[in-house]
């Protein structure tokens, strides 16, 4: 590689335990594929915004691309809403473009600040999987470099194999050039919501199955430390698309816009005794207590979708050391290894600052990507003493019920249980062997987990 680079230590956005990396910052095009072609004397790895949990997104002592000023945003058709844009934009980025203009990503995770790489590399779901699917239901193509056959174009009927590779691939089967996906028209900024308390995990599950038809968002706030008759004892967030003749007379006049607030900041590391059992618990009663049944509230998307965007660097209440975001999915018939996992929180006394419940539907055509028909969980887990025997628990209450991790959440799983959760896990294994045979393209979730070997071994035999 041609290019200067910076060494730097580099984590995911939970700071779980950094490691050095060659990090390259190229502007344009031209000055990537000249990083990429001038064959690099380590592994190399794509990077956005960070935004990925675990070592996904970091290559221990090899080389890092960070993508984020390939933000070049260069057609946009306003009958079909097809953008296509390079990689490094953000969903932020398009939201501020095209939200004023009519038009929304058609599904989003639970932050904005997410590039479109990232998005595709994880195949991100959102609040509305259970009817749109994930990210990859609304990407047309990819222009993708690999070290084998240069830069290819991928799409679902075009080079299929390595499109559907890529979507979820966790960036190991290239570099994405550009990409195109086609936006959602939108007519309000807003959404109407329902609130309702659910005592308990089962109530919460049943109501979620109730509604499917009725909601096209749908989330649950879950009480991680609730025992008893009121394990995952929860608050259900599902809305509706609104139009503005619906709309309350301020947001009517301007409907396309969201409000202007105040960003809140954490702005230094949180000593580690701040978030403990006895502090969530108070943070859960009082949410629990505040969020009251409620039909038809008016929210608009950035207060429903990137609740937490709205405080910077949330990621510091964890402390140095930093926490592992974990995210478990069960099918529909695994309910009881949900209820147990939540059992397993409660007894450990292990809190989750911010426990998630959400509905998927079927899972997508992507070899690695995670969604599939059930019941997803996400907890947050401070880095102290024990977490890795304790997340090895997890792991198997997730096996014992046919569930799967997200790979870009996972920090500690082993190849023996990620292999067993990705049935097709040598599909993909397979198209590394034609776009990568060499392995060139590497990252510590690669090596750590076995989904493709380190650089320098081969993919042959």
């Amino acid at each position: 590689m041609n290019e200067s680079f910076k060494n730097m230590a580099l984590a995911g956005w939970g700071r779980y335990k950094p490691v050095p990396c060659h990090v390259y910052r190229p502007e344009r095009r031209d000055a990537l594929l000249a990083l990429l072609d001038g064959g690099a004397p380590d592994s190399v790895l794509a990077r956005g915004l960070g935004r990925s949990y675990g070592d996904a997104a970091v290559n221990r002592d090899g080389s890092v691309v960070d993508m984020t000023r390939l933000n070049r945003m260069r057609s946009f058709d306003p009958e079909t809403g097809e953008l296509e844009c390079e990689p490094g934009v953000s969903l932020s980025e398009i939201i501020s473009v095209f939200l004023p203009r009519g038009w929304f990503p058609g599904v989003v995770p639970g932050t904005r600040f997410v590039t479109l790489g990232g998005a595709i590399a994880h195949d991100v779901h959102g609040k509305n999987h259970h009817r749109d699917g994930s990210f990859s239901s609304f990407v047309d193509s990819i222009d993708l470099w690999t070290p084998a056959l240069g830069v290819v174009t991928c799409s679902p009927t075009e080079n299929a194999d390595i499109f559907w590779a890529t979507v979820g691939g966790a960036g190991l089967t290239g570099v994405m050039l550009s990409v195109r996906l086609r936006l959602r028209r939108v007519e309000s900024a807003y959404v109407t919501a329902d609130y309702q308390r659910c005592a308990n995990i089962d109530a919460a599950l049943e109501a979620f199955d109730a509604t499917d038809e009725d909601y096209a968002y749908s989330v649950a706030w879950v009480d991680c430390l609730a025992t008893a008759e009121s394990l995952g004892r929860s608050v259900l967030m599902r809305g509706n698309p609104v139009a503005p003749g619906r709309l309350p007379r301020g947001p009517a006049q301007k409907p396309l816009h969201t409000p202007n607030r105040f960003n809140a900041t954490v702005p230094f590391d949180f000593p580690g005794f701040v978030l403990n059992p006895l502090s969530i618990r108070a943070f859960n009663e009082t949410f629990y207590a505040m969020n009251r049944p409620v039909k038809d509230k008016f929210v608009d998307y950035d207060k429903y979708f990137f609740p937490l965007d709205r405080i910077l660097h949330w990621n510091r209440m964890y402390g140095k050391r930093g926490f592992v975001q974990y995210q478990a999915t069960f099918p529909p018939e695994g309910r009881a290894g949900l209820r147990a996992m939540l059992e397993r929180c409660s007894v450990a006394r292990r809190a989750s600052f911010l426990a998630v419940l959400k509905k998927f539907g079927d899972g997508g055509k992507g070899m690695l990507s995670h969604p599939m028909r059930g019941y997803t969980l996400t907890l947050d887990l401070a880095d102290s003493p024990g977490l890795t025997a304790f997340l090895g628990e997890l792991d198997r209450i997730l096996l014992d019920h046919g569930g799967r991790l997200y790979l870009a959440k996972d920090a500690v799983a082993s190849p023996e249980t990620i292999a067993a959760m990705y049935p097709r896990l040598e599909e993909f294994r397979g198209v590394l062997r034609r776009v990568d045979p060499d392995g060139r393209i590497g990252s510590d979730l690669a090596r750590r987990t076995g989904i493709a070997p380190a650089a320098g071994e081969t993919h042959h035999g």
